[in-house]
């Protein structure tokens, strides 16, 4: 039996330490890890509401840039497998893609049948990704195939690409039922005045945007403004596509971020990102078992709440 087979999934996500212990010890995990994961204050999954109905997702996702492009080597499929199974394991329910991704989509199915279907927690997210209307019909399609899935919990318009064409259809598509939610994407700081006026005048539930301990602009108008209209809002890049690692590399990590139950510096950025009222999820993105299970430690404990983000930010 293989790693990726050790971590087909039960019925339900890991929301006790005892299950979780088994299922890390089951894969040879225990030793890489932090305490955080073995000792933390509560066994619930952190969730925030995001609908009307009462819908609720973990607070912490999965993003498929770069890390899910891997092609057709088999080897390394079966590894990212085991990096979604992780992710499964320990609570996760959001994974985010797109077709500008490569092979990501189509290596995201693959690893969904090698874990078994249906995958009680996923919550689906992908995008469409053109400036040409009728290829957005084609690139719908496509990752529905891809995906091996009827319906998307979330199709979301990449970078906002042609976003009024793009907008009517996906509303056709919801209006059918192979699509739940609707939403826009950007990053890296672009295009906020138009973003703001899209979640101001525009039919979405969703808002995909970059935001981190160090990119925070978006605390002025944006965030604000996806509360305002009860816009759920996913954070990208909150680990700043891997920089704040290399720009905290000479600091320790604080002895109070024990204090909102952080023993590395990816929880460390994860819940500062997730604490704050107007996000719902983050998704970071790794190709490391390690990685994930790290990351997946925000899922649980305690979060900063004001005064803690201040001397959060003011330690960065």
């Amino acid at each position: 039996m293989t790693d990726t087979d050790k971590l087909e999934l039960s019925e339900k996500p890991i929301t006790n330490r005892r299950t979780f212990l088994k299922t890390i010890a089951g894969v040879g995990l225990l030793s890489a890890t932090p305490q955080s994961l073995l000792s933390s204050d509560t066994d619930d999954l952190l969730l925030k509401k995001f609908s009307d109905t009462g819908e609720r997702l973990p607070v912490i996702g999965m993003g498929t840039w770069i890390t899910f492009n891997v092609g057709n080597n088999i080897q390394t499929r079966n590894q990212r497998t085991q990096v979604l199974g992780t992710f499964f394991k320990l609570g996760g329910g959001l994974v985010d893609s797109s077709p500008m991704y490569g092979s990501a989509e189509e290596v995201l199915g693959y690893a969904l049948d090698r874990l078994g279907r249906p995958q009680p927690s996923l919550f689906s997210a992908t995008k469409v990704w053109t400036p040409f209307s009728r290829r957005g019909e084609w690139q719908i399609e496509e990752s529905h195939k891809l995906w091996g899935l009827q319906q998307f919990d979330l199709y979301q318009i990449h970078n906002l690409v042609a976003w009024e064409h793009h907008l009517q259809t996906l509303q056709q598509h919801k209006h059918e039922g192979t699509i739940r939610y609707i939403g826009v994407t950007t990053s890296h700081g672009r295009r906020h005045q138009e973003l703001e006026q899209i979640i101001q005048t525009q039919p979405i539930d969703f808002v995909q945007l970059t935001y981190n301990i160090l990119d925070r602009e978006v605390e002025r108008r944006l965030l604000p403004a996806a509360i305002e209209k009860g816009v759920a809002v996913i954070a990208n890049r909150p680990f700043q596509g891997g920089d704040l690692f290399f720009k905290l590399a000479h600091k320790p990590l604080p002895n109070w971020a024990g204090d909102i139950d952080c023993e590395n510096w990816a929880g460390f950025f994860l819940k500062f990102v997730v604490s704050h009222h107007a996000i719902t999820c983050a998704i970071p993105a790794t190709s490391q078992v390690k990685h994930m299970i790290e990351n997946m430690g925000a899922l649980r404990g305690k979060l900063p709440d004001s005064k803690t983000r201040k001397r959060m930010v003011d330690y960065v």
